[in-house]
């Protein structure tokens, strides 16, 4: 079968699907082709179910600690069937036959199969229904990325990647993570809630190693109190399977040491999926690292080509992806557009959460901005108390010429919502008394974005 689409667009996660929907509200004739499942990554098997696991997890131990409330609740227990039922026929499906409707709402065509470039200007899809060519006058690609895979771990049977362990048909008494970043963490914390008895090994010298010390100390200790053990600078080096378990040989400064467990899950980082897609075909070039080099409006080495999310250099995250998507829409439809973000909120969604945009103190220094830090506690706000989350703080960082806000770190209750105050600051050149000056809703937690800038004029209430 022959086809000719104006926009192809491959993969439909948050950079393909809102690729697709964008390019087709501003008039372009859109095909998109998904491998797996629409939606992607993220909302299938990735960011959207593995919250709800985490949400799952907070829930039982709300139940199960009630008691600092007055609240007596002794009979307390998980199915965890069933919260795998309500992960999936509530939360992950409704969003992907969701994202389906809007493709076809937005009359963009749905191929389902495998695409490959096999020229500059034609791809080939395998699909269910046999191979189909596209004729295409551009193309995005937004084919995500995948678990790495380190020697000697193969995935299958025991040895889980992020997608299996969010498949579990039944909480592990024991689970060992290879990999302390923010995938390790989310799913470590979210299973010990679940009561999992639950081990991770760090390569570096710090849990998160992407983020300040400071804040990655909070999640430690909430941790510690769930019973989570976290071994850093350990390497990995062997395992064995035993029929209903699994043995986990790691070596740190001091020793090498021998786990076992019912699962051992591989968190270690993920790659771009461009190996076999066809970009020489396509004349596209790519890093060394397998990521594509796009200019500031996302064009490949050909200029018809785009690529975003995953496939291109930056963060790995969905809503980059979904920014970039915009942009590289937006510029195929003749729009004078091109990236200009000055900063993207990271969140981990551990217990508590971390969520950080724009520069750290550390950093500004390092480029010549003189700058300060106004740091203000959870434990000083009402709206925290009352939650019993009163750990964490909000730190702001101020150009101190201007009072201008270049960067913010939360960790802490509802941290991952209240990064978009400090981002929208950040990309609005607000000033920390902009902030001051905005009434802020009372008890809430976004008080605490307040103080903080209070305390960076130098005029703090409540500290």
């Amino acid at each position: 079968m022959k086809e000719k689409t104006e926009t192809l667009v491959i993969g439909s996660g948050p950079g393909g699907y809102v690729a697709a929907i964008r390019a087709a509200q501003l008039g372009q004739q859109v095909t998109i082709v998904e491998s797996k499942h629409i939606g992607g990554v993220c909302l299938n098997i990735g960011c959207i179910p593995s919250k709800a696991l985490i949400h799952a997890g907070h829930t039982y131990q709300e139940s199960k600690n009630s008691q600092y409330f007055g609240i007596i609740n002794k009979e307390t227990e998980v199915d965890f069937r069933a919260v795998q039922q309500w992960k999936e026929n509530k939360v992950v499906r409704p969003l992907t036959t969701g994202i389906r409707g809007l493709l076809m709402k937005n009359k963009i065509r749905i191929i389902e199969g495998y695409a490959r470039f096999t020229s500059p200007h034609r791809a080939l899809v395998d699909g269910k229904k046999g191979q189909t060519t596209i004729d295409f006058d551009h193309a995005i690609i937004a084919t995500g990325s995948r678990p790495i895979e380190i020697p000697g771990f193969k995935y299958g049977g025991r040895i889980l990647d992020s997608t299996a362990a969010l498949s579990l048909e039944a909480v592990p008494k024991k689970l060992v993570i290879i990999g302390g970043g923010v995938i390790g963490t989310e799913l470590g914390s979210a299973y010990a809630d679940l009561g999992a008895e639950v081990t991770i090994l760090e390569g570096t010298d710090q849990l998160l190693p992407t983020y300040e010390k400071d804040l990655v100390q909070v999640v430690e200790e909430s941790f510690k109190k769930k019973g989570i053990k976290v071994f850093t600078e350990a390497l990995a080096k062997e395992v064995s399977e035993n029929g209903t378990s699994i043995d986990v040989t790691f070596s740190t400064k001091n020793a090498e040491q021998t786990l076992s467990a019912d699962y051992v899950l591989v968190t270690v980082g993920r790659k771009a999926n461009t190996a076999d897609i066809g970009l020489a075909e396509a004349g596209v070039s790519v890093e060394s690292n397998g990521l594509v080099k796009v200019n500031q409006q996302y064009q490949t080495s050909q200029a018809h080509i785009y690529a975003i999310g995953d496939v291109i250099a930056g963060p790995a995250l969905a809503h980059k992806a979904s920014y970039d998507a915009k942009v590289a829409a937006e510029v195929i439809s003749g729009k004078k557009v091109e990236k200009d973000y000055l900063a993207i909120p990271a969140i981990c969604f551990t217990d508590p959460e971390i969520a950080v945009a724009g520069q750290t103190l550390a950093e500004a220094k390092s480029q010549g901005l003189s700058v300060k830090a106004a740091t203000f506690p959870l434990q000083a706000n009402g709206r925290a108390l009352s939650l019993n989350a009163p750990e964490g703080f909000v730190r702001l960082i101020v150009e101190q010429e201007t009072d201008t806000i270049v960067g913010g770190q939360i960790v802490g209750q509802g941290a991952s919502d209240l990064i978009a105050e400090i981002t929208l600051a950040i990309e609005a050149n607000l000033t920390v008394e902009d902030i001051a000056l905005t009434i802020h809703g009372h008890p809430t937690l976004s008080e605490t974005i307040m103080d903080a800038a209070e305390l960076a004029l130098g005029l703090p209430i409540h500290l």
